[in-house]
């Protein structure tokens, strides 16, 4: 099995699949414990859906490189998302339903009007759950999920203990001084580079998944917010790389595959909790 594994490894699409899969779960996990912990988990959910709908606009409009109209839609819509969920008359869980459910159906439309593929099922598939091989990534993908990724991770590390404060306290954040607004606004576009990021990996349906499963699972074992990211990461990027090794030799979909082992991983980490909290008493 590891022979194999190394003759893969010969292969330049399978190394850039490992690099993007590694970065991407680490993103996902820095940031998914604060999801989790400021009730955001489903922001992650209805940004994916808008990037789809983008992704379908890109299509139409013949873009060869649809992250420049991937990018930007989706971190606009992560502010107005953000903005709409604070007004009284649209609670948050209504507004990421609206703009989810209506970017889907608007991108399904579109691809379905407009489309030139021969193929609509598949590409409209692989869009929403992942390419079914690692064959898609290329070295620019390889490169800017690589700078993007450092920025995402000298963004956490800069303003963690303003992210830290605004996660657990938002109210005394503010009153200490804190612009609890500013960096709600940040983890927000910070959490819609990661889904573009994730997009041609895991596919638009599944990326929610990468962020809240390792988050979930780590918070049945530790409960510091230090541990709790520490712990989500180094899980979050063991599943995706066991995702993707078992995605080689079972021929199974990345994204499905990687998102498997994480709620896989969960319930083991459930069991440990149990275990871990029934041994203390």
């Amino acid at each position: 099995m590891i022979d194999k594994l190394i003759i893969y490894f010969n292969y330049p699409f399978v190394r850039y699949a490992f690099i993007v899969g590694v970065l991407v779960s680490l993103c996902s996990s820095l940031l998914g414990v604060t999801l989790v912990l400021k009730r955001f988990s489903f922001i992650g959910d209805g940004l994916s859906h808008v990037a789809f709908g983008s992704i379908a606009i890109a299509s139409v409009l013949n873009l060869s490189n649809n992250l420049m109209l991937v990018m930007p839609v989706t971190m606009i819509s992560a502010v107005l998302l953000l903005r709409t969920g604070q007004n009284a008359k649209i609670k948050g869980d209504a507004a990421i339903a609206m703009i989810s459910a209506g970017a889907l159906a608007f991108g399904y439309m579109l691809m379905n009007i407009f489309s030139k593929s021969s193929n609509l099922s598949g590409d409209i598939c692989s869009t929403l759950f992942g390419s079914t091989s690692m064959l898609t990534l290329t070295l620019r993908d390889v490169r800017l999920c690589i700078v993007l990724s450092a920025v995402v991770l000298l963004i956490f590390l800069l303003f963690y203990n303003k992210i830290f404060a605004v996660t657990f306290d938002e109210s005394f954040a503010k009153a200490a001084g804190t612009r609890a607004d500013l960096y709600n606004l940040l983890i927000a576009v910070v959490i819609a580079v990661i889904i573009v990021l994730a997009m041609n990996l895991v596919g638009s349906l599944l990326i929610s998944a990468l962020m809240i499963f390792p988050a979930l699972s780590a918070m049945r074992i530790f409960s510091s917010f230090k541990s709790v990211t520490i712990f989500s990461v180094v899980l979050s990027i063991t599943c995706a790389a066991l995702g993707m090794i078992i995605s080689i030799f079972a021929g199974t979909p990345v994204g499905a595959t990687i998102v498997s082992v994480d709620a896989a991983a969960f319930i083991l980490c459930c069991a440990a909790g149990t275990i871990a909290g029934t041994v203390r008493k």
